[in-house]
């Protein structure tokens, strides 16, 4: 790159802490929110009013097919919004990416069903779907970056933990939505007008997250990768060529996390309401309550993370879901409440343990001038593997073979990961 060098405590950040935790926070927010609530209206909604035809379980397994084009669209995200993520800079290419899954979600809340407009309807959802996955597809890098390059030291993991927490906040948002619908709005105006409203409330969101982000400047790290002239001119390039082995690496390291927080998420929902009988909203109660486990763990993970390394959190993270996959089918196969809570529970425990260190972790594996397309690209492959399909085939799974190879499903995801953290170098 070059041999000029700037030691980066020349370029300290005009960002004040408060300012760049809220931003990368309610960045991530927004997008899980996003992201959440078309995982939900997946299972509720969808497959009745975009997808009629034939039976329930034909048109769920369509419903999720869609899902999973987001997971298909997030590492093309990853490459263009990387590419200017590192070449143009951190803030903007956030602004841009917000844009674009904000616009993409509004638009959803607006589109005719099946009913109104025939085929066109689901291709449309489609459409919006893939908008949806190359917005987070630059989102989630930009903002870890944003978060870890600011962070003072010995302070990384903590900061990093910061945009990771967007996940369980956007979907207890998205959650408490849909069930404060489903108590006051009766099936019919629910399935006739309310679930758009979820998506249409995105843009409250939207406008809030891009006034705050617009008020940030660059962050100290990329100030100094622009000060030594050390920017490449094709990220991607850069990235395959030199740094291949760690992009795989990162992807395996993520995978056992996408694969339990979809499973946890969407599958259990799906498969709660429909094999054993309980109402959406009573599992959609559960699921809030258990979900703050999840938002308690992660800042847990990060002060570990600081204090031994984000490698050994994920180590210790990721034998834990081996074994809970092992134990699913006894945890998960219930008809008691208080029981689906405690297998909910466990499954978010070990959702804040896994995904707290993960985005420090991955953007250690990549120096400055590429860091950005290299953990996006790390992360969104990682969940075209182990998320995007992981509710088709746990569906598959238990309808064939029962509710145990489920777990067993998560177990082998959880056996990946292990072996990737057991290659990967302790990180700094």
């Amino acid at each position: 790159m070059t041999t000029t060098r700037t030691d980066i405590s020349t370029h300290s950040s005009a960002n004040s802490p408060a300012q760049v935790l809220f931003a990368s926070l309610i960045g991530t927010t927004i997008e899980f929110f996003d992201f959440y609530i078309f995982a939900t209206a997946a299972v509720l909604v969808f497959p009745k009013l975009f997808f009629p035809a034939g039976d329930p379980t034909t048109a769920a397994l369509q419903s999720f097919a869609t899902f999973a084009l987001a997971f298909i669209a997030r590492p093309i995200g990853s490459a263009v919004f990387g590419h200017f993520g590192d070449r143009v800079g951190r803030k903007v290419t956030l602004v841009a990416a917000l844009l674009t899954m904000g616009l993409s979600t509004v638009i959803i809340g607006l589109l005719p069903t099946y009913a109104s407009i025939g085929i066109l309807a689901p291709l449309l959802l489609a459409l919006c779907r893939f908008g949806q996955g190359l917005g987070l597809g630059g989102e989630w890098g930009g903002a870890v970056l944003l978060a870890t390059e600011n962070a003072p030291q010995g302070k990384r993991a903590w900061y990093g933990m910061f945009p990771q927490m967007g996940a369980p906040l956007g979907f207890l948002c998205s959650t408490g939505i849909f069930l404060i619908l489903s108590k006051t709005l009766s099936d019919a105006q629910f399935f006739d007008f309310g679930w758009r409203i979820p998506f249409l409330l995105s843009s409250v969101l939207v406008i809030v997250g891009l006034y705050v982000r617009l008020k940030l400047t660059e962050t100290p790290e990329f100030q100094k990768a622009i000060a030594n002239n050390e920017r490449v001119k094709l990220p991607i390039s850069t990235v395959f060529k030199e740094y291949g082995s760690r992009v795989l690496l990162g992807t395996f390291v993520a995978l056992a996390g996408f694969v339990l927080i979809y499973l946890i998420v969407i599958f259990t929902l799906s498969w709660g309401t429909t094999a054993l009988h309980f109402a959406r909203k009573d599992f959609l109660v559960l699921q809030m309550i258990a979900i703050l486990f999840f938002c308690v763990t992660i800042p847990l993970s990060a002060v570990l993370s600081d204090r031994y390394s984000p490698r050994a959190v994920l180590i210790a993270a990721t034998l834990a879901i081996l074994a809970f996959g092992l134990g699913f089918e006894p945890l998960f196969a219930t008809t008691d409440a208080a029981a689906m809570l405690v297998c909910l529970s466990i499954g978010s425990v070990l959702l804040g343990f896994t995904y707290g260190p993960l985005g420090t972790a991955l953007a250690e594996l990549f120096p400055t001038p590429v860091r950005y397309t290299g953990s996006s690209l790390a992360f969104n492959f990682a969940g075209i593997l182990g998320a995007s399909l992981a509710p088709y085939i746990a569906t598959w799974l238990a309808g064939h073979y029962g509710v145990a190879y489920v777990g067993f499903y998560l177990s082998a995801a959880a056996l990946i990961t292990l072996v990737a953290l057991l290659v990967m170098r302790k990180t700094a």
